[in-house]
């Protein structure tokens, strides 16, 4: 069995204590991105969420945590692979966030794709099911 490298072991590490917390360990993310990271999710303000767009920096990063965890409540992350080429490691995850607006419940496949240089990430994109979110704020 190969071991991981160092850029999958501080994404194990990261998603295993977001799990845990229920997505109070946004120092752990912090931790490991660039001061210019790049940070993007569906289309701009998709589901229903402002915090949700482009985001640059480590601030603007922690403003998105922010915005995810006063929007929705995390019922499950789990993620179950990582794939790693070159200077991109991407995960492959499931997921279930509760609306805190309307207490509905999305569930939703998600891949993330992290670049790395220097050990940190640079930027992440992440994809997931943007009707199912949108679905989950309606009332």
């Amino acid at each position: 069995m190969d071991t991981p490298s160092e850029n999958v072991a501080k994404l194990q590490k990261a998603y295993e204590r977001w799990h845990e917390t229920k997505g109070a360990s946004v120092p752990d993310w912090l931790a490991i991105v660039s001061d210019d990271v790049i940070l993007r999710s569906p289309g701009d303000v998709a589901a229903g969420s402002a915090f949700t767009g482009g985001h640059k920096g480590k601030g603007a990063v922690e403003a998105y945590f922010s915005g995810l965890n006063a929007d929705w409540e995390m019922v499950h992350y789990t993620v179950d692979e990582f794939i790693e080429q070159g200077d991109r490691v991407v995960v492959l995850s499931r997921v279930a966030f509760k609306s805190r607006k309307t207490n509905k419940v999305a569930t939703s496949a998600k891949a993330d794709v992290f670049r790395f240089r220097g050990g940190e990430v640079v930027e992440l994109v992440e994809f997931f099911d943007t009707f199912a979110a949108v679905s989950a704020t309606q009332t």
